[in-house]
């Protein structure tokens, strides 16, 4: 039987594909030079110990160098395995924020704040999705989300597709604690690694947040771009078929960034928005991607750093710390509901919890509980959170109601900053 052994590192297969024309992308975003916004790439090991700043833009055959290796979620991959002592913490930096001292707030985040939701990350041994490909038959775990390799054989990744599809898990108490941050005014803006389009089911909305490594909400072609209707390409994979574009006959796929592709254009938003930040937030990711692991290198000198998750990572790791940053390490979600404690906010994120929840579709109520919703059952004596079997909402009503509740509490929010605005002068 052929198996492939995960814990060597495996050669990229040789494929032949059409030279994909820059042009065609240009046409549409009139953006001033291929690659403006950088393509997506996995950090090789000897790039995890330069200095961000010299940092080269690594080959694709480069990138897969790294392929067959699998690390714990949020770890790197290099050679230090010191952790370095925590600074402070989440206590130092909520002290910061009811202050006052923290209005712009730019958040980055990966898989690791999906988990609670019953989402597996990708590096994790044993339960990470980079782990239990071999069902798939590809040659090395990052090639199921290869560009190259997706020309050539699309079909392990549209056979993965169907389980990663958006649809069958609940946000959790994270991204919830994010949601908050908006509904205070604190929140610049959300980058994200994540496909799963739970920030925007809790109610995130789409111009504070930046799908860095696009999303199933939209497909188009592979090669010319011409879009495609999304919910067609969902149906075709879901029945085991192969979408084709109308216009050049090559594959569809949904617009999730693959390695090797650009990023969307939204993303050049971090040129002005990690300026303007006057503190990141760092939760659930490896820092194993680029050029999104680097995003957290350009914020200015003086702006505090803190690292939410399970392991120390990239410049984390040094000892000691940089001045500003601070690490807080454990379980990711017990740590944001210590950090929202901290704030005061614990309360308004459960019942944010509660009503959001009541208001998307139903048939997420079959999805597994995260950790902080099963407490909230517990401590009610039910099976299911309150309210969430009473209304019967589906589709664009569920959503507008959705829309509704969200602008309700943010003009609520409004209301109650302008009234303290005023008691204060």
């Amino acid at each position: 039987m052929n198996r492939y052994n995960w814990n060597k590192k495996s050669t990229q297969p040789t494929v032949t594909r059409v030279t994909r024309k820059s042009q065609a992308r240009l046409t549409d975003h009139q953006d001033p030079e291929p690659g403006a916004y950088g393509k997506r790439q996995k950090l090789t090991d000897s790039a995890l110990d330069q200095d961000p700043s010299q940092m080269r833009v690594n080959s694709q055959e480069e990138m897969s160098k790294g392929g067959g290796e699998c690390v714990k979620m949020g770890s790197s991959s290099g050679s230090r395995s010191t952790t370095a002592p925590p600074r402070g913490g989440v206590s130092s930096v909520a002290r910061l924020v009811k202050l006052g001292r923290c209005k712009n707030l730019v958040v980055v985040v990966g898989a690791g704040i999906s988990t609670a939701s019953g989402i597996p990350d990708f590096r994790t041994p044993g339960t990470g999705l980079y782990a239990n490909l071999e069902k798939y038959n590809v040659p090395y775990p990052e090639a199921i989300f290869n560009i190259d390799y997706f020309s050539n054989d699309p079909q392990p990744f549209f056979s993965l597709a169907k389980a990663l599809y958006p649809g069958n898990h609940r946000p959790n108490y994270i991204h919830y604690f994010i949601r908050m941050l908006h509904h205070k005014g604190l929140l610049l803006r959300m980058y994200t690694q994540n496909i799963d389009g739970l920030e925007k089911l809790c109610g995130i909305p789409d111009e504070k947040l930046v799908e860095a490594h696009g999303s199933f909400a939209t497909a188009s072609c592979h090669l010319c771009y011409t879009t495609y209707p999304a919910e067609e390409a969902k149906h075709a994979i879901m029945n085991d078929k192969i979408p084709t574009c109308s216009f050049c006959a090559a594959t569809v796929k949904p617009d999730v960034v693959f390695f090797g592709e650009d990023l969307p254009q939204k993303y050049s938003l971090h040129t002005k928005d990690f300026r303007k930040a006057d503190l990141l937030i760092i939760m659930g990711t490896s820092l194993q991607i680029e050029p999104f692991a680097s995003l957290i290198n350009t914020v200015r000198s003086t702006v505090p750093r803190l690292l939410l998750n399970r392991h120390a990572v990239g410049p984390f790791e040094n000892i000691p710390l940089r001045r500003g940053d601070h690490m807080e390490l454990g379980d990711l979600e017990e740590t944001v509901r210590r950090f929202a404690e901290m704030l005061g906010w614990n309360d308004e994120i459960e019942e944010l919890m509660r009503t959001q929840e009541v208001l998307t579709m139903p048939s997420l109520v079959s999805s597994p509980l995260s950790m902080s919703q099963q407490k909230q059952c517990e401590s009610r004596g039910a099976s299911e959170p309150a309210g969430l079997m009473e209304i019967s909402m589906s589709g664009p009503a569920a959503q507008t109601a959705a829309s509704s509740y969200s602008e309700e509490t943010d003009s609520e929010t409004d209301s109650k900053s302008s009234v303290s605005s005023g008691l204060s002068n």
